[in-house]
């Protein structure tokens, strides 16, 4: 797939050789994705990989979960993103056989730890500033600040890469991005864009899985696939506050748990869990300008196919996992963050070893321009 449109304003800037870096609130790992792209046009899709987090860095990054405050645990858990970054990298280099020195920048997301756009907070764990010195690559980071800052939501932040992507699919339809928490991005037939967060994705699926059963996740759903799901659970599930309000709107992982299943079984737990996430996304229609001619579902939920299932229960409609439209599901988020203009905020961390960012996050004004 190649010459895919994106935003005009800029199609001056010359072609960059660009690098995307996501790590999502499931705390898998880093994807690492390369793009050529003038900021108008994505000319070509480069490698990409996915380098899981080791089973350390993940403990260090939950046990920094919801903090709003710098202490030793962000600390570590921040030094711990920030080298997996760089390992990931470098990997990606050598199984790639691109040289580090031939890319133009590097769009480093981090990852989130806390996401609280009613008090203009948001937090991705990662030092730029290292990053940029360990590869000698200019990097861009903080891409969620300086909207939540201004009064925005800082998520979702790639619904116009969506949109590019899905220029030739029928329209009005929703991309659903299922990590730790879901969200959609609704293209409407004459191009109109909404966005916002849906509700829980695979973050409950995977806390109840790690409780219950022993497991890190559900792999392919099986767990879910055994069990049944709780009528009377779901049902009050779907009265939750979240789902009435009007976009945009966004979540915090930690907004939705997995303590409403509660004392069933780990099978019957699972699989009311995933209705759940697939229930959330159903009731995000009642927000759309217009009816969808399908869901295009990609992130981790979309290799889940009782999830998929799920879904195509809930929302009655035609559901499609994107690897089935062509598309590097995996690689979507980090492709997207490769465009580093696209967050609308530019913040270069050039790699100069006298220059340090602050590692703890400010609040209540604007970072980068």
């Amino acid at each position: 797939m190649a010459n895919v449109p994106l935003s005009p304003q800029f199609a001056s800037q010359r072609s960059l050789r660009a690098l995307g870096l996501m790590s999502g609130t499931s705390v898998d790992g880093v994807d690492v994705a390369l793009i050529e792209t003038d900021g108008d046009t994505v000319a070509a899709f480069g490698p990409a990989l996915t380098v899981s987090y080791d089973d350390a860095t993940r403990r260090l990054i939950r046990a920094a979960f919801g903090a709003e405050q710098a202490t030793a645990a962000t600390r570590a858990a921040e030094h711990a993103v920030t080298e997996a970054h760089i390992a990931a990298v470098r990997q990606w280099a050598e199984t790639s056989g691109v040289a580090l020195a031939a890319l133009d920048v590097v769009g480093f997301h981090g990852q989130t730890i806390a996401h609280r756009p009613e008090k203009r907070f948001t937090w991705q764990l990662g030092d730029g500033a290292a990053l940029a010195r360990a590869l000698g690559v200019t990097v861009v980071n903080d891409l969620r600040a300086a909207d939540v800052a201004a009064g925005g939501q800082g998520a979702p932040l790639v619904p116009v890469y969506h949109a590019a992507l899905a220029r030739d699919l029928p329209r009005p339809l929703a991309i659903i991005n299922i990590g730790g928490v879901a969200n959609v991005t609704w293209i409407g037939a004459d191009g109109g864009l909404l966005a916002f967060d849906t509700g829980p994705g695979n973050g409950p699926i995977d806390d109840w899985c790690a409780r219950h059963a022993g497991l890190r996740f559900d792999s392919d759903g099986a767990l879910a696939a055994t069990g049944k799901v709780h009528r009377a659970r779901l049902e009050r599930f779907s009265e939750h506050r979240y789902f009435a309000r009007t976009p945009p709107k966004s979540l915090d992982r930690g907004d939705f748990n997995h303590f409403w299943a509660e004392g069933l079984s780990a099978a019957d737990g699972a699989a009311t869990l995933t209705q759940g996430t697939a229930r959330a996304i159903a009731l995000a229609a009642r927000h759309f300008p217009a009816g969808v001619t399908q869901w295009v579902i990609c992130g981790g939920g979309a290799r889940n196919p009782t999830l998929l299932q799920a879904i195509a229960e809930e929302t009655r409609g035609r559901v499609v996992a994107a690897l089935d439209l062509g598309w590097d599901s995996d690689a979507l988020e980090a492709q997207a963050f490769a465009v580093p203009q696209a967050s609308g905020c530019r913040r270069p961390a050039r790699p100069r070893p006298s220059r340090r960012r602050r590692s703890a996050p400010r609040r209540g004004r604007a970072r980068g321009n």
